[in-house]
């Protein structure tokens, strides 16, 4: 072999190996990049679980909790009252009204479902006269799905779903009957998070093995009135852009509420 094919050999292969370093390399980057921000969503989803759950022991205990035993303990086994508001206005001798709220309780249902679920309703889309329902209880609806067929002058219509979810509820209406708009016909429901979740890991961040979220909840003095905040963040952010020296309110690591001010928004939103 003389001198020729050698280099020849040689240069390819450093070719290869070159061509094998930065493909490894910008694959390296797309792989971390991918990991930073499938790790990201699942934090700020298990955020938005405990943000409401902290949401729901406020309205029920008049405060919120740093504990996570306390909280697991409420989304596992509380119940929460089935509120109703009424308006009840008075005419005044003078010509004006007064108005009073009056809440009624209807019932209880489980914390969990109260965090988990969220309930829709769909509406009569305009006055006219009921056709049909397209759905039955129990059914799993998807978004644009046809709800129900109403005549409205010749023209029929059939609104469709806004959402997904589990048909629950269907208005006592039958073919032929006048409706009104804004009439509730169908109630559905669907869990906006996973049922499934260990609550004993409530307080653990994704991505992050032997890390829990920074927990905090008290009461501030706002204006002569002691009111109640809270405030839960990653204390560890896996994305390295995500220090709490980053001037950039976005870019801190990712976190709900606040200590000194009445929110619950995320830093994400």
């Amino acid at each position: 072999m003389n001198l020729t094919k050698i280099l020849t050999v040689v240069f390819t292969l450093i070719s290869l190996y070159l061509a094998y370093f930065l493909y490894n390399s910008v694959q390296s980057v797309i792989d971390t990049r991918e990991m930073i921000s499938t790790t990201e969503k699942a934090v700020i989803e298990r955020l938005k679980l405990i943000r409401e759950a902290e949401i729901v022991f406020q309205e029920r205990n008049g405060r919120y909790t740093a504990n996570w035993d306390s909280l697991s303990n409420f989304i596992e086994n509380g119940k929460v009252p089935i509120l109703q508001r009424r308006e009840i206005i008075t005419q005044k001798a003078y010509g004006g009204e007064e108005v009073k709220i009056e809440v009624d309780t209807l019932g209880f249902i489980s914390a969990k479902e109260r965090i988990f679920k969220k309930n829709y309703t769909l509406g009569a889309s305009d006055n006219g006269v009921f056709v049909g329902f397209k759905v039955k209880v129990g059914d799993q609806i998807i978004k644009n799905q046809k709800a129900y067929t109403i005549r409205v002058g010749t023209e029929e219509k059939e609104p469709p779903f806004q959402e997904k979810g589990t048909i629950v509820g269907l208005a006592d209406i039958k073919p032929g009957d006048p409706v009104t708009k804004g009439k509730i016909l169908v109630n559905y429901s669907d869990y906006i998070f996973n049922p499934n979740i260990d609550l004993k890991k409530l307080n653990e961040v994704p991505g992050s093995p032997g890390v829990q979220f920074e927990i905090f909840a008290g009461k501030v003095d706002k204006n002569g009135l002691m009111v109640d905040v809270v405030e839960v963040k990653d204390p560890k952010p896996i994305n390295p852009a995500r220090k709490e020296s980053n001037e950039q309110k976005a870019r801190k690591p990712l976190r709900f509420g606040s200590r000194l001010d009445v929110s619950t928004a995320g830093n994400w939103e």
